[in-house]
């Protein structure tokens, strides 16, 4: 099975993960990178990350260098801002018709993974979802017992 992993990663968490499961099962790894990034290391990334969800932005992303559609499992991860997806996945999520593909869907956190996998399923619904789990802050906690967790996750998918 052909098998790419989606992601966005604003703090390196999710880019951690993704590059940790790829190798697991052959994965390649498409990064989303908005035109103009929120810059990391300050408050105002909350602010502003939130304020983009809440407001449903659609930030211009940088060209794609593979296609979805070329894959047979989808894998797409995410951190959590404001109790959801971010908006670099709402971008990616409205720019490609992806329609009867296996998604597999992951999140990191640092408090609570909110509605975002709920929300992402919806959004993914004329797909089949075979599976969801969310990671509580590899870089912070637990990286070693994360990691471990993610790779027999992304195992399981095939």
């Amino acid at each position: 099975m052909k098998s790419i992993i989606i992601y966005y990663s604003l703090d390196g968490n999710v880019k951690l993960l993704s590059e940790t499961m790829a190798p697991e099962i052959g994965a390649d790894i498409l990064p989303l990178r908005p035109k103009k990034a929120i810059k990391t290391g300050t408050f105002m990334k909350y602010f502003w990350g939130g304020r983009q969800v809440i407001m449903k932005s659609t930030p211009e992303l940088e060209a794609l260098t593979l296609n979805p559609n070329d894959y047979d499992l989808i894998i797409i991860g995410t951190p959590v801002w404001a109790a959801n997806y971010t908006p670099a996945i709402r971008s990616f999520l409205l720019n490609n018709q992806i329609s009867q593909k296996k998604i597999a869907l992951f999140c990191s956190h640092e408090s609570v993974p909110g509605k975002t996998l709920i929300n992402l399923q919806a959004e993914l619904s004329n797909n089949q979802i075979i599976s969801t789990i969310d990671f509580f802050a590899p870089l912070k906690y637990n990286q070693a017992l994360t990691l471990d967790e993610a790779k027999v996750w992304v195992k399981n998918l095939i």
